[in-house]
């Protein structure tokens, strides 16, 4: 058995107080990480096109509101 196949089978054993606890540390690595990303994809110029479509879509009234 692997090292992850180990931890996952000791992780369905956590009651939902425990489950929580433990899960609430990750969420926040991956909320950091999604921000890393975005930042360094704005920096690098990524999303600029996508960016530029979408204003160009709204000023031609293709879009509508949430």
């Amino acid at each position: 058995m692997s090292k992850i196949e180990e931890l996952q089978r000791e992780i369905e054993k956590l009651g939902r107080a425990q489950l929580a606890k433990f899960r609430d540390p990750f969420y926040r690595h991956d909320a950091a990480e999604w921000d890393r990303q975005i930042q360094a994809d704005a920096q690098a110029g990524r999303l600029d096109k996508p960016a530029d479509k979408a204003l160009a879509m709204h000023k031609a009234g293709k879009t509508k509101e949430l």
